[in-house]
Formats: structure tokens, sequence, C-alpha cells
């Protein structure tokens, strides 16, 4: 009987409404052992993420209100990752930890000092110079002026006269009389004297000004100094507090984001050190005076996140524009920031980053836009760092699974869920198209056993929690088969039969091939259509092996029955995806077997975890039938049992 792409109109109908009728039996017996449990676990659940709201809300609110202590220790923090694998190298050579913090420290300081001290004198020549630009700056402002440029002269007209407009006072409108304000001397109705009221200027307030960073930068090389020197404290008792007992996953996470952070610290340093480099060589052939400077300038403003790069870019742009004559300079500027920008945020950093951060850029986006709100400038210098290790802690705490899973790069959902999920949608198209994807880089058996298979699992899963009704069920089935039947037409590479590769004669025949045209090996659902799915998809793929094989559609067993012993294959693929289909998988082999007792049998219960000894003893499997779970483990039973065995044609 030929293989048939679709059910005959009696054998879906009966198949589907078998289906029906035992899911319906089995529904109130599911709902009734699991239904408080189903309670108790979703009343649990609501505490649970309420509680998960306010914490996070209470984190939020100490984070911005406490900002003045956490943001020097988020700092120093960030600095301590830096150092310290300098630190534990001169502790390799045998210098004391404070003598090396020391020298570390020392080091630091001294570096930032000349560096600033460079910097102010470059600023200081540049801004003895600027009167000179004065002349270029007034040429490119006259030759802006023309007709062309009469609607932009309207519009800053327009502007002045509400910002004149704006700057009057307001008039109040006294009665006159008794209760009426006198006017100040010169002041009139229709031209009042504007007051401005200047605060009386505090000394002290001055001096917290200006000593403001500086005790910033203090407070923070101290706690840097602190958390050198007890590091191992440190990590000891955040594993405690965030761990407790779960010693070997924290120290794994502290682990994995210790090295996360430090290597996308030491690419960050390198590729904006790179960055700073090209733009002062480039920036002093073009010709802009004290180029060094905006090439460190560029170096220190790229670890500030989006807004770096504009900022290191204005000032060399507003230099070339009035420096030179003409536009040609400031293109050129324009362009070099422009394009090395490009180049590095587009193409360098995504190859760089990508594994060492462990976010999506949509992650980072977010990450920085939520740490400026929190904690401004600083905030975003420290928003991949600080998301980074949050993401990394998400993997190990269950308490933060949710940051690492909204944030994280590494995909939430496996493939079998994704194609399911597509299914539940109606979306076919995307899941056929995540099938062809996979297609490119895998085989189609491994597509089966690791994608269509556990999807059609889930979906029986999902049907006894009656989560899918009746309809949506038959729709996704349906789609199923039509993916299963296009993905069986496309051009599959079929396995050489071993006589070939062995270079035998031509005219042998493998055992395979059958008697009167009969296949060898048929495949024979055991309950429903999942498994009548499944059974296609092991036909097909038999199929593309070289092996004579079909599937027999799902009906009622004794229909099934009779086909199977007209066609006296001498293998029987009894398809049943657990846990459901077991006891009909048992009679059904039962049946068979002692109907057809010269044929080989085997049961392929699709991810079956439990023990197949105990299985194939509760199945009542006579010795030479097997029990499988996993589709490469009946291709290598059919090779062995089948493929190997020829016989050598008379003629020859």
């Amino acid at each position: 009987m030929p293989a048939t792409a679709h059910y005959p109109a009696w054998s879906k109908n009966s198949g589907i409404r078998n289906k029906n009728n035992f899911v319906r039996g089995s529904k109130n017996q599911i709902t009734g052992n699991y239904g408080s449990k189903l309670k108790q676990t979703s009343r649990s659940s609501k505490d649970s993420h309420l509680t998960g709201i306010i914490t996070g809300t209470i984190i939020v609110l100490t984070l911005y209100f406490a900002k003045v202590v956490f943001i020097p220790l988020a700092l120093a923090l960030l600095l301590s990752f830096i150092l310290t694998p300098i630190v534990m190298l001169l502790e390799r050579i045998r210098i004391k930890r404070a003598i090396a913090i020391f020298i570390v420290m020392t080091c630091l300081v001294g570096l930032m000092g000349i560096l600033g001290w460079k910097m102010y004198g470059q600023l200081t020549d540049l801004a003895e110079q600027l009167p000179t630009y004065k002349m270029a700056l007034v040429q490119k402002i006259q030759s802006l002026k023309g007709h062309d440029t009469q609607a932009l002269a309207k519009m800053s007209s327009t502007i002045k006269d509400l910002e004149n407009e704006i700057s009057k006072p307001a008039v109040n409108s006294l009665p006159t009389g008794k209760g009426k304000q006198p006017e100040p001397p010169g002041a009139s109705r229709s031209n009042p004297m504007p007051v401005e009221i200047l605060p009386p200027s505090n000394p002290v307030d001055t001096f917290e000004s200006m000593l403001g960073p500086l005790a910033t930068a203090g407070i923070i090389l101290v706690f840097t100094i602190f958390m050198l020197l007890d590091r191992e404290e440190l990590r000891n008792r955040f594993i405690r507090l965030a761990g407790g007992s779960r010693l070997s996953a924290m120290t794994q996470a502290l682990e994995e984001a210790n090295q996360r952070i430090n290597r996308y610290l030491l690419l960050q340093t390198a590729v904006n050190g790179s960055y700073g480099i090209i733009i002062g060589i480039a920036l002093h052939f073009i010709g802009i005076p004290n180029a060094s400077l905006w090439g460190v300038a560029a170096t220190i403003l790229r670890f500030i996140p989006y807004a770096g790069p504009p900022l290191a870019g204005s000032m060399p742009i507003l230099l070339s524009l009035a420096i030179f004559p003409g536009w040609t300079h400031a293109m050129e500027t324009l362009g070099l920031f422009v394009a090395l920008e490009i180049v590095v945020s587009n193409f360098i950093e995504p190859l760089l980053y990508g594994s060492n951060v462990g976010m999506t850029a949509l992650a980072i986006l977010v990450a920085a836009i939520f740490w400026t709100l929190i904690w401004g400038l600083p905030g975003l210098m420290l928003s991949t760092p600080l998301t980074a290790f949050l993401v990394v802690m998400g993997r190990y705490v269950p308490g933060l699974s949710n940051l690492s899973v909204l944030l994280g790069d590494e995909p939430v959902l496996p493939l079998s869920m994704q194609y399911y999920q597509r299914l539940l949608a109606v979306d076919q198209d995307e899941a056929k198209l995540l099938l062809e994807r996979q297609l490119k880089e895998k085989p189609l058996a491994e597509i089966y056993e690791t994608i269509v298979i556990p999807a059609l699992s889930h979906a029986e899963h999902d049907t006894y929690k009656n989560e899918i009704d009746e309809h949506s069920e038959t729709l996704m089935f349906q789609e199923v088969r039509e993916m299963i039947e296009d993905l069986g037409e496309a051009p599959i590479e079929r396995a050489e039969p071993e006589s070939q590769k062995a270079g035998e004669d031509q005219n042998a025949v493998s055992w395979s091939e059958g008697e009167n045209g009969q296949p060898e090996i048929v495949c024979v659902p055991s309950r429903d259509e999942a498994d009548d799915l499944i059974a296609l998809m092991l036909s097909q793929l038999l199929s593309s092996r070289g092996y004579k094989s079909q599937n027999i559609s799902l009906a009622p067993v004794s229909e099934m029955l009779s086909e199977v012993g007209e066609m006296k294959p001498k293998l029987i693929c009894i398809a049943s995806l657990p846990p459901f289909a077991m006891s009909h998988a048992r009679e059904l082999y039962r049946r068979l077997r002692a109907q057809l007792p010269h044929a080989r049998i085997v049961i392929c219960m699709w991810h079956f975890e439990g023990d197949l000894p105990k299985t194939s003893a509760r199945m009542k499997m006579i010795r030479g039938d097997s029990l499988f779970v996993s589709v490469p483990q009946l291709m290598e039973y059919a090779d062995r049992e089948l493929g190997t065995k020829v016989q050598l044609d008379a003629v020859s």
C-alpha cells in the first residue's frame, strides 16, 4: 500500500475522535490530582512577584537617594577591578600587598597629575591663540550671508524679539488709590524698571564647589585602597550575603563576573587608546593645533558611552572652522570622527565586546539610560560594567534570574520552544523559516530530533493541561505535517549503501529492498496524531538513507494491524511520544508480536528519561526487540541490522 501524505477521511476523523475521547477522560483526573497544587503554586507565584517588585523599588530608591555614597563606591569597585591584576603581579614577585598597593596608587596619581598638567598647559596655550582665529570665523559668517539665508535671518530676528519680550518683568495692575504702590523714580507704566535680585556671595559655597571634585576623587582613592587590601575578606562576605549556602554557584558567579569585567575593561582601554592615537595623528596631519591634547581627550571621553564621542569631536571641529579659511579642513575633521566612530562602534566593538559583556545592544542602551537617570554622568560611565555584573549574577542567583533573561544575550528559549511558540501563534512562515535556517547547518535527522519532536511533546503536555483547544491543536498538527512534507521534498544527501562504499558489485541488492515491492521497514503510530507525525518523519529519514520505508497512517488499531500484516515487513517501528502513549505502545506491541512473530519490532519512545531495562520488562519485550529514545539510535540499529546484509543477484 503506498504511503499517503494526508489522512483518508475515515482514518483522520477516527484518529482525532479517539484522541479527543482520551483527552476528555484524562482532563478531570489531572485536574483532580493537581488542581490544589496549581492553585497553591499560582498564589505563591503572585506573592513572590509582588515581593520582587517591592524589593526592586526599594533598591532603586536607595540607589537614587544615597548616590552620594554609592557613586564613589561603584567607581572605586571598578577601579579595583582594573588594578587588582597589577597588584597581584607585584605580589607574585614577593612584594608585600601594602607596598604593592602604595606603588600602584602612587603611579596612578602621578600619571593622572602629569596628564592633567599637560592638558592644562595645552588648554592655556589654546586660550592665548583664540583671538587670532577671530578673522577666519568672521569670514565664514560673511560667506554664509546672502539671499539664501533670508529665512534664517528672519528666524533669528523673531527669536531675539521673543527673548526681549520674555526678559521684560511682569507689571502688576494695581488699583489706583490707597492700595496703589508708588512707582520708583525713572519708571513708568509703559517702561517699567527691570529689577535683578542677586544672591549674596558665600565664600564657603565657593570653596566647597572648588574642592568637591577633589574630595570625591580622594574618597574614591581611599575606597579603592581598602578594597585592594581586603579583597578576600570582602569577597567572602559578599558570597555569604548573596549566596548563603550555595558556595559553588557563587564562586563560579564571581569568577565569571571578574573575568568578564576585566576582559571588557582591558579591551575597552585598548580600543579607546587606539582610537585616541588615531585621532591625534590624523588631526596633526590635518593641521589642528594641540592635536595630542584632542587625542588624549578622545581617549578619556570615549569611556562615556554615547555622549563621549560627540564631545570629543566638537572642539576640534570648531577649531577647524576658526583656524582655516574655507570648509575643507572642517569637513575633513568631521569626516574623521564620523568614519572612525562608525567603524569602531559597528564593527570592532561588537566583535570584541560581544562574548565578554554578555548583553544585547538594546540591553546596553537601556542600562545606559537607567543608570544615567539614577546617577547622572557617573552612572553612564558605569552602566555597562554594572549591568554586565548583574547579568552574570542572574545566571547563578535565583532572585536575579529575571535580569539575566531581560538583559543577557543568551537565548532564553531553546529552538524547540521557539518553533512551538510560532506554531501557537499560527505563524507558519516564521516557523518554517526557523527550520530552513537550521537545515543549512544541521542534518534533517538532527532537526527532527532536537526541534520538531520536542515541540510535539510540548503540545502534548499543554493539551493535557487544557491549555490548547481542539481547533488550535488540529491546526497546529496540520501545519507541522505540511512542513514535514515540504522538508521531505527538499534534496537530501542520501547515505551510500555499504556495498558501494566497499567497492562491491553494482548488481548487489540490499536486504532492505523487500519482495514484490513491499517495504522492509514500516513505521506505525501508537496512539494519536503526534505519534503519526513522528512515524512520518521516521519513514522519511529511513528512506533518505536508502531503505524502502513506509509509514502507516493513524487508524483504528485493527485496521493498522491488518495493513502491516499485508506488508509483512522485516522491521516495525512503533512511534510513541511519552508519557501518555506508553500503555497504547505496549498494547500495540503485544498485538504486532502475536501477528508477526518473525519480524523485528522496536519501540521509539522519544526523549524518555526513565529506566530503559525496567520499561522494556514492563512492555514484555522479547529478546531481539529494542527500545530506543532518539533518532540516531534507530538509524544506527537500522544500519546494523539491515544495511549490512546483502545478497548477490543470480544473474551475476
